[in-house]
């Protein structure tokens, strides 16, 4: 069954959609522009066809085809499914951001894996520096893969993406939590801000248990003392201790370049440690892969 992320800012027929949370059973509605193009011009979807609907508020929808024409579709409420699909922790990534395909794979493939945010960041080495008139776009379309991966894989909460930072300013509201410069400055694509404001991604403001900086082999800021053994136990120790309450993971991921000396500095400085994960180099877009898949075998 095809599934659908339902843009609560999104316009149809000149008006804000109604929010699913308010619809009952067999009530009908108007459908977005962005499930009306892709269900039904592009999937050619029919009358009494059924698909899913999520909104990121939790749970999905599952909703019947009631009426298409050119410019606009209507559908009814058959059922509602307050399943949760999002992992048992959550997971901040602040990622350098990378040129083309490789930054798209990187947030789809996080996605897959249960992200819950993602802080874009510039870095010394960094390839990509946006303008300020480029990051609404930019904004958009990444938060739009991430979008994408959800109605691929089942989850029913995106991740938040993060408009970009420095990491220099990222790291210093890691110490000062009075200024949470990703969070209250709410730099996200406008489809996504309404999420800001619901609990579970309230959880992202937490101080996170353990901070791990993907590190390279046989650098010199790296010796055995940070291998994975260490690591590992952190985590476990960490996911262990938090019980009933969310566990927060942030993992800093630099570029193909690799973070500069001072950049790996001010990250130890802040509470970060370095995490070797094998003994190969791995891309900036296959890190948060590996890192996402260990984390959660060890967090069960």
């Amino acid at each position: 069954m095809r599934r659908f992320y339902y843009d609560v800012t999104a316009l149809c027929d000149n008006t804000i959609p109604t929010p699913l949370a308010d619809l009952s059973i067999n009530d009908s509605f108007t459908l977005p522009e962005s499930i009306v193009h892709h269900w039904c011009r592009v999937l050619r979807a029919k009358v009494s066809d059924v698909a899913l609907l999520f909104d990121g508020f939790g749970g999905e929808y599952q909703a019947e085809l009631i009426e298409v024409s050119k410019k606009n579709a209507r559908a009814k409420l058959l059922a509602f499914d307050p399943i949760e699909r999002t992992p048992n922790i959550m997971t901040t990534i602040g990622l350098v951001m990378s040129r083309g395909d490789r930054m798209d794979y990187a947030i789809q493939k996080a996605t897959e894996l249960g992200v819950s945010a993602i802080q874009l960041l510039t870095s010394h080495h960094g390839e990509v520096s946006l303008k300020s008139s480029q990051v609404p776009k930019k904004l958009l379309h990444w938060q739009q893969v991430a979008i994408a991966a959800c109605e691929q894989c089942g989850l029913n909460r995106p991740p938040l993406i993060f408009a970009p930072l420095s990491i220099e300013d990222w790291l210093k509201s890691e110490t000062d939590k009075s200024v949470d410069l990703a969070l209250q400055s709410q730099q996200v694509s406008p489809i996504v801000e309404p999420l800001l404001r619901q609990s579970y991604y309230a959880n992202l403001q937490l101080t996170a248990s353990l901070r791990l900086v993907l590190a390279v082999p046989n650098t010199a800021e790296v010796n055995n003392q940070h291998l994975s053994a260490s690591i590992i136990e952190q985590i476990q120790q960490a996911f262990q201790a938090a019980q009933s309450s969310p566990c927060c993971f942030k993992l800093l991921i630099g570029p193909e370049g690799g973070l500069s000396s001072s950049e790996l500095e001010l990250a130890y400085s802040t509470g970060f440690e370095a995490w070797q994960i094998g003994k190969r180099v791995l891309r900036t877009e296959t890190a948060p892969v590996v890192a996402l898949a260990t984390l959660h075998a060890l967090c069960r």
